[in-house]
């Protein structure tokens, strides 16, 4: 099972797609684009394209910008929260002496479960604003 799931989400630029979108915010190419990673276009393109096609995240346009591309997570993608912030929790304690220019995750010295819904709860609100601008 867990090969299984790592052999669809488990690259480096999924994971760092899904933590954009879920804690930055992110919803359009350009954004994930200059993220301090500094993914490759054809590489950010083909996890775009690869994370819609298992229904982790939605590609849309808006009402008044039908040029541009916006994905949003879906449910599926959301329910990833618990692996992105565990995966914060463990950089914060296990990476950071490799590099001490990390910044401390706010969410690290939170209680997990109020993390993870904070998190899920955050991510929900930001994406139902999109609702009604969405281009169906």
């Amino acid at each position: 099972m867990i090969a299984s799931a790592l052999d669809l989400i488990g690259d480096k630029w999924s994971i760092l797609i899904v933590r954009d979108m879920l804690l930055h915010k992110k919803t359009t190419f350009k954004e994930f684009s200059v993220s301090d990673e500094g993914v490759a276009t054809n590489l950010l393109s083909s996890r775009l394209k690869m994370l819609e096609s298992i229904e982790v995240i939605t590609k849309n346009k808006l009402k008044t910008n039908k040029k541009e591309n916006i994905y949003l997570l879906t449910e599926k993608g959301i329910n990833l929260t618990p692996i992105i912030m565990e995966l914060v929790i463990w950089s914060d304690t296990y990476v950071r002496e490799f590099h001490p220019e990390l910044n401390t995750s706010e969410t690290v010295n939170m209680d997990k479960k109020v993390a993870i819904t904070s998190a899920q709860n955050e991510y929900r609100e930001f994406a139902d604003q999109f609702e009604n601008q969405i281009v169906c």
